[in-house]
């Protein structure tokens, strides 16, 4: 098992919960990277010690970097100080949690250090795709999947005979607060409504993705970059129970799927210790007690970032990372209140429509991309 991470996102619900399995297992962590809350990281430096701390906001940085000065742990910032971080020559795993298209450099830096990589930051296999797996396959690293959706898929694969006889892949979704609400119902809801999860607790950007179907979307097209599936044999299926976090079907039509409580622990933990198990803090899965699980066809027409994301897909190009960068525009006006909830689609949608899309062949081109959707959707507001 590894003995040293590089947890990037340290202060969010994926990054808290992998310090927590990192206790757990008795692992050493050498660097934590926040995005402007220092107050957490502060505490987790001193408890943790690790060599390195970046805060990717210079003057939180500053600050930081002042109110550690009695520490040894070295304070840096920015993209530059993400990088660094995922690059630590003593780290044997580097976990990406931060949040959006800024994971995508030091995934790839990551891998070209040839560091193992656990990624809960979707948007990097989204926006960077063949540049991100390619990078991962000449370096001939591990990239192993946290999310609950992914980490399910990539358990139940475990099983797969030398064939693979894959025949698809069911991503489960929870449907979120809105689930059987009609467009209508939905013109006016806020943004408190919307954060209002009925199963998992997440950061408002992943939480607002929930409602919207977005984070479906951007979980389809991981997953056919993560297994090598193509986007038409990834199905999905509301459950709103979220005991049963994704499943498979091999060709002969067994369908194989991970069961557990709702709890991200299980898919971090897995992923830092694969292919070994554990003992783990998360509460044992009661059949009885759940009684019964429930399954519905989700409304494509209602939540259109799940459409979008799906044309993207077989759009190829950069066109994921268009959907992408539109998204995280509008979630962000939609949470400062600058546009409505339905907006958010009709945003997503229009970018995939409207800019115009290319073969990348380096990582500029991807975030070239995700600046002509930002701009499109900030030009429309």
């Amino acid at each position: 098992m590894i003995q040293t991470i590089s947890v990037l996102g340290s202060t969010g619900s994926i990054g808290t919960q992998t310090l927590d399995v990192a206790d757990q297992l008795g692992l050493s962590v050498c660097a934590l990277t926040a995005a402007r809350n220092i107050e957490l990281l502060e505490r987790q430096i001193r408890k943790y010690k690790p060599a390195l701390a970046v805060v990717f906001h210079e003057d939180k940085a500053a600050e930081l970097r002042n109110n550690i000065k009695d520490t040894d742990t070295r304070v840096l910032a920015g993209m530059e100080g993400l990088i660094e971080a995922a690059r630590m020559e003593s780290a044997d795993l580097v976990l990406n949690s931060v949040v959006g298209m800024v994971g995508l450099q030091p995934t790839i830096a990551a891998a070209e250090a040839k560091k193992d990589i656990a990624l809960a930051n979707k948007e990097t296999l989204v926006a960077g795709g063949d540049l991100v797996t390619d990078a991962v396959k000449r370096s001939g690293v591990k990239l192993l999947p946290v999310d609950s959706e992914h980490s399910a898929i990539f358990q139940c694969l475990q099983g797969a005979p030398s064939n693979k006889a894959l025949k698809k892949l069911i991503l489960t979704a929870s449907g979120g607060p809105f689930f059987g609400r009609t467009r209508e119902e939905l013109r006016d809801v806020t943004v408190e409504q919307a954060l209002n999860h009925p199963n998992w607790s997440m950061g408002a950007k992943i939480t607002i993705d929930s409602a919207s179907m977005m984070n479906k979307g951007l979980e389809i097209i991981e997953a056919a970059r993560l297994f090598e599936v193509d986007g038409d044999d990834i199905d999905v299926v509301v459950h709103r129970e979220s005991i049963i976090h994704s499943l498979i079907e091999y060709t002969d039509n067994s369908v194989i799927a991970q069961l557990g409580v709702p709890d991200m622990r299980i898919p971090i933990q897995y992923a830092i210790t694969y292919p070994e198990r554990y003992p783990s803090p998360v509460a044992e899965l009661s059949l009885a007690q759940i009684g019964k699980l429930t399954f519905f066809e989700p409304d494509y027409e209602t939540f259109a970032c799940l459409t979008a994301c799906k044309r993207a897909l077989r759009m190829g190009g950069v066109a994921t990372a268009i959907a992408n960068g539109a998204n995280e525009e509008a979630n962000m006006l939609f949470r400062q209140g600058k546009i409505r909830f339905l907006e958010i689609g009709e945003l997503v949608t229009g970018a995939v429509d409207s800019v115009p899309n290319m073969t990348p062949t380096k990582v500029e081109d991807i975030l070239l991309a995700d600046r002509l959707a930002r701009q499109y959707v900030r030009d429309r507001v």
